[in-house]
């Protein structure tokens, strides 16, 4: 066989191999993303900072695709506990875990009694609202949109009042087993379910 033949053999097999691992990233890395590219696959904030991870929680609205099985496919809440109910497998504990840590949760759950080769896909359909507090002019709780900053937060909130610290708010964050606060600057990117608390500041 001569170097052209070998040469056009390799470059025809890396081409196949390229298409396949191609083919595997967009199944793993994009089924479970939600609209609008999911805020799971956000990469850097407008700080330049690496941007929060997103988890499951009460209040978020997810549609679960079962390749091959409509009739274990559909749509379902995440109840107050974090938990989902799904066919076959009944509750199952999704709050606190990314998209693709809940996809592995339940292709775990469907093997092997119920299928032997299970492939699944989250979307988010409509994430919880998340609540700003303190010294803005309309507490209260708002509907979540991707890639949403503090300063987008405070603005849906009416704004700072006369007496808010503007420059670094209190963001608590997680579920009740994980829940932690910390000091973010205006910049900052904010997740579903987050409190943000504006302090007033000292005069």
């Amino acid at each position: 066989m001569n170097r052209c033949a070998v040469a056009a053999i390799g470059l025809v097999s890396s081409v196949a191999v390229s298409a396949g691992d191609a083919a595997t990233v967009r199944l793993s890395d994009l089924a479970g993303d939600p609209p609008n590219q999911g805020i799971d696959r956000q990469q850097r904030s407008a700080t330049g900072e690496e941007s929060p991870r997103f988890t499951l929680g009460s209040g978020d609205r997810l549609r679960l695709s079962v390749f091959g099985h409509a009739d274990l496919s559909g749509e379902f809440g995440v109840g107050e506990q974090g938990t989902v109910s799904l066919p076959l497998i009944g509750s199952l504990r999704l709050g606190g875990l990314t998209i693709s840590q809940a996809e592995r949760q339940i292709v775990e759950a469907f093997k092997p009694d119920y299928l032997l080769d299970p492939q699944v896909s989250i979307e988010v359909l409509n994430y919880r609202p998340f609540y700003i507090l303190g010294e803005v002019r309309n507490p209260g709780s708002y509907p979540y949109v991707i890639g949403m900053t503090v300063t987008e937060a405070v603005a849906l909130g009416g704004g700072f009042t006369h007496r808010a610290r503007k420059e670094k708010v209190v963001v608590i964050r997680g579920g009740d087993a994980a829940k932690r606060e910390v000091e973010l600057p205006t910049t900052a990117l904010i997740l579903p379910g987050d409190v943000v608390k504006v302090r007033e500041r000292f005069f």
